[in-house]
């Protein structure tokens, strides 16, 4: 019964076809890029006061926070001088780099802001410039740039 039981086994063995298929790094490479979604990052950049968040929204919301309350802080020291009220808002386009630079990308103001506030993008990019330490956004464990749409009210009587 053993013997016969060996044979089988060797028969049924000996007859699959095991087939293997060497893939070289450059298909992985490719098969990976198309899998990933390269809009969204696993962490994003945060404060030292956000480094705790775990939630990926939580920590976009506490980083943006801080942000804001930057730009806002900064805004209202400066104490400007209008001759119209003015309630409008710009779009500031925060670039973080990979080092965790913040540097502003582009600011799209309209023209009405830039009469009443000839300093408002020299303002802006003072305040950035303020903000504390930034831990650079993650994608899979690499540091990456990223590029935030930011609202600025701005509002002067």
């Amino acid at each position: 019964m053993k013997k016969a039981l060996l044979l089988v086994s060797i028969s049924i063995l000996t007859s699959c076809n095991f087939e293997t298929k060497k893939i070289s790094s450059e298909e992985v490479l490719e098969q990976e890029s198309r899998s990933l979604n390269w809009k969204e990052v696993d962490e994003y950049p945060a404060f030292e006061n956000c480094k705790d968040k775990t939630n990926l929204a939580a920590a976009k919301t506490c980083f943006e926070n801080q942000v804001a309350t930057t730009i806002y802080s900064f805004l209202a020291s400066q104490r400007p001088v209008v001759t119209e009220s003015i309630h409008d808002t710009l779009y500031l386009y925060l670039e973080i780099t990979k080092e965790g630079k913040p540097q502003i990308d582009s600011v799209k103001i309209d023209t009405t802001v830039t009469n009443q506030l000839p300093e408002i993008e020299q303002w802006l990019r003072q305040s950035i410039d303020s903000l504390p330490r930034i831990y650079p956004a993650n994608k899979r464990g690499i540091p990456v740039s990223t590029v935030f749409k930011m609202p600025v009210v701005v509002k002067a009587e």
